[in-house]
């Protein structure tokens, strides 16, 4: 699984990368965790809000920093 953390790098970002990492971590999921600071980059997946979370390639939120419950969900597969 490959999950990107889209955002400048703001408090949030970070909040949002250390919670994703968390979960993944706490799951046991095989996952490649990426933090993405390029806006054009981020300019490429839509996405127009920041942070935002990609999970093989989908976004799965934009705007606000995901719940951990959330974030589990994704993980499931």
């Amino acid at each position: 699984m490959e999950i990107k953390i889209l955002g400048p790098g703001c408090k949030k970002c970070n909040q949002t990368a250390e919670r994703v990492a968390s979960v993944v971590d706490t799951a046991g999921a095989d996952a490649r965790i990426e933090k993405i600071t390029d806006m054009m980059t981020i300019a490429g997946f839509g996405v127009v809000a920041t942070p935002a979370v990609v999970v093989d390639g989908v976004v799965k939120c934009a705007g606000k920093i995901p719940e951990r419950d959330e974030i589990a969900r994704w993980l499931e597969i």
